[in-house]
């Protein structure tokens, strides 16, 4: 089976060393062959090692790129640029932190974070699962009716979810869901309560956990560099790097003084 690990990168909300970080955790993560291949508007910057392709043109309006992530259903274009096998979808603010190769054993079809036990409150416990898009596994070309869907009509579909994962969620045939131990948040699971944040550093990922997801803010480079101020967002509270956030960035591809 080819293994191909996929990311994208438009507009200037991440850095090209997010991608080069990524590639190194994988790199680091993931044993045995895989193609790494990033689909962006803008390669500069990007290590040599990266495989760079543009993003497939679907004809979205320009506030379609900047809410909801839309360009993403290019990744399940029929034919994309030829590549072939299972894929696995990262978003450039996860941080890998296991083994990765079991992403591409477990289950079949598309798999997907279930975002519903992240969400506050004791209803989210049993609440129908919510599909979230930072992290899928999935045929390349099986998926192709998403993007020619979205590409035929994109402000219709876009006013009907108005998020692509969402879109995602009730358009796919999702398959299953990843094992809840694998894949932690870090606002959720790692950062202290506020108010014992600005006393303990947050947690480190558990045993077992294979990905650290960072969705929304803060971001990882947020809490790697020193600057002054806060860090996270009220009522949350984060004075300084977090030590394992910087270690893991200036391991796998930045420095951390340099940003």
């Amino acid at each position: 089976m080819d293994r191909v690990v996929l990311c994208m990168r438009w507009g200037t909300l991440y850095g090209p060393e997010y991608v080069n970080v990524l590639f190194g955790a994988v790199r680091a993560y993931l044993p045995g062959p895989a193609r790494f291949v990033c689909l962006t508007d803008d390669s500069s910057g990007i290590r040599p090692e990266v495989e760079c392709l543009p993003i497939p043109d679907l004809g979205l309006p320009d506030d379609m790129w900047r809410v909801g992530a839309w360009p993403k259903i290019a990744l399940f274009r029929r034919d994309l640029y030829g590549l072939r096998g299972r894929a696995l979808f990262v978003d450039l603010d996860m941080i890998p932190c296991g083994d990765l190769s079991v992403f591409f054993t477990h289950g079949q079809g598309l798999m997907a974070v279930d975002e519903a036990p992240w969400r506050t409150g004791l209803l989210s416990r049993t609440s129908p699962p919510e599909t979230m898009s930072a992290l899928m596994a999935f045929d390349l070309g099986s998926l192709g009716h998403l993007e020619e869907k979205l590409r035929a009509a994109p402000r219709v579909v876009a006013d009907r979810y108005g998020l692509e994962q969402r879109y995602i969620h009730h358009e796919a045939d999702v398959h299953g869901y990843w094992p809840a131990e694998w894949v932690v948040s870090f606002k959720r699971h790692l950062r202290r309560a506020p108010g014992i944040d600005r006393l303990l550093a947050p947690r480190q990922p558990p045993a077992g956990a294979r990905m650290v997801a960072f969705h929304g803010r803060p971001r990882p480079a947020d809490l790697v560099h020193r600057s002054p101020g806060n860090r996270d967002r009220w009522p949350h509270h984060l004075g300084a790097p977090v030590a394992w956030v910087a270690e893991h960035w200036h391991r796998h591809g930045t420095d951390p003084s340099a940003l």
